[in-house]
């Protein structure tokens, strides 16, 4: 039901952007600009084949908002906080659906923490919101009408990590903008370590002792990531003088940690993506693949996949039967649907880069960092998405729906499967390495 109900929403979303009112320009939109865009939107990946600022008119800029906000905070949820304002109830079935789309685990909560990724939602964007519009209005001097629709629009786009920007340039032109730049890195952020982990936080910010082995995980993982992020595109990027060489040294750390922070499925960019290297690619591939924090906005395998599949490995080499962090054990269940999920993240990238290899003869960097960026709904792109021909863009789109609604619905599936059985195989090895 959550991956038809995403089908449907992006169904809707291409249809109001094909209208004639949602274009700037005369006439409408061609079928397949509205059905790409209302993909990015809805997958919150914020890739497009054309410039969200110019090409869409008011009316186009708010369908694009209205499908990031609903994609980044769930279908299933916001429909469910509708019912609960209109009919004062949660359905049994209602609940299930929310609780598998949020990962909640305590049936008997849903009601409530409905209640509360909205209005955490909100809260977040109204903050970030409220930075932008007094810095566009105040510090780039435009009329408080165009910084208060640009600080709602870029607001709900960071914290729902979706990449669209009013600007050709995306964020380029406020690569030494302080303000904007650390307002919208710590969106991103916030958005990405996932609405179970804020939901923990808010009753208990300083209990590390107290916090549970997801939260400890998303957020260990998170900040190592970002050192990770920022450090290699620092080091590999600083002598560039097409991305961060001709900065001055506070300019290259700001925009060091910005391009650290936005490949956790962000997608805003303050350098030229077609200008940095093939090792800072390959890097940014890594980061994109992994992706932000389960159960929030952010796409990819997730941190806690990725933690799972290291001490897998941990454990492995020590000799241990079991697979332990923070004195807790993995269920065997959960390792396996780590394994299952990164191989279905691997094959759909690998599947996606050689079809748009095959299409264009595009280069394998420039294909692996599209397939990447749309499977980790990031939406960063080295100048690919506008050249694409009508099939690859086709296969952007799948892979953009995949990877919003791939890795959560198969692990959902492996969960629900979980069966014991009475009798075994006999048990018999096979040569390793």
């Amino acid at each position: 039901m959550i991956a038809i109900a995403f089908a449907l929403f992006i169904a809707a979303g291409a249809v109001l952007l094909a209208l004639p009112v949602s274009r700037a320009g005369a006439g409408h939109a061609p079928p397949m600009t509205a059905i790409f865009t209302s993909a990015s939107a809805v997958s919150v990946t914020g890739l497009g084949t054309v410039d969200t600022g110019t090409y869409w008119s008011g009316f186009g800029q708010l369908v694009i908002l209205a499908l990031v906000q609903v994609g980044g905070i769930g279908i299933m949820t916001i429909a469910s906080f509708v019912l609960l304002l209109v009919a004062r109830r949660l359905g049994l079935q209602s609940r299930l659906i929310v609780q598998m789309e949020a990962s909640i685990r305590d049936l008997a909560s849903v009601r409530r923490l409905v209640t509360a990724v909205i209005v955490l939602s909100l809260v977040f964007e109204a903050v970030i919101a409220t930075v932008l519009t007094l810095r566009f209005w105040l510090g780039w001097e435009m009329s408080f009408g165009r910084a208060l629709w640009n600080g709602l629009f870029h607001s709900v786009m960071t914290f729902n990590n979706a990449g669209f920007a009013l600007w050709p340039d995306n964020l380029s032109r406020f690569v030494s903008d302080g303000w904007v730049c650390i307002t919208v890195a710590l969106g991103l952020l916030a958005g990405g370590l996932g609405f179970p982990v804020w939901l923990e936080l808010r009753r208990a910010p300083l209990g590390w002792r107290r916090w549970s082995l997801h939260t400890r995980l998303t957020v260990a993982m998170s900040g190592a990531l970002v050192a990770i992020g920022v450090g290699s595109f620092l080091a590999l990027e600083w002598g560039n003088e097409r991305t961060l060489g001709p900065l001055s040294t506070p300019g290259k750390l700001l925009a060091g940690f910005f391009q650290g922070v936005t490949p956790r499925t962000a997608g805003f960019n303050t350098v030229d993506y077609a200008s940095v290297g093939e090792s800072t690619l390959l890097t940014q591939d890594v980061l994109m693949f992994i992706g932000a924090g389960a159960a929030g906005t952010g796409g990819g395998i997730k941190v806690t996949t990725l933690a799972i599949l290291f001490l897998m490995a941990r454990s492995e080499i020590r000799g241990d039967a079991d697979v332990n962090a923070f004195r807790r054990r993995i269920p065997q269940g959960l390792q396996r649907q780590a394994v299952g999920v990164s191989l279905m993240a691997v094959v759909v990238v690998m599947v996606g880069t050689m079809a748009l290899m095959l299409d264009r003869g595009t280069s394998l960097s420039l294909a692996l960092f599209e397939i990447t960026s749309s499977f980790g709904t990031v939406g960063l792109s080295a100048g690919l998405t506008g050249t694409l021909s009508t099939f690859s863009l086709v296969v952007v789109i799948v892979v953009m729906y995949l990877g919003r609604i791939g890795p959560q619905t198969l692990a959902v599936a492996l969960a629900l499967r979980e069966r014991s059985r009475k009798t075994r195989n006999p048990e018999e090895s096979v040569i390793i390495g």
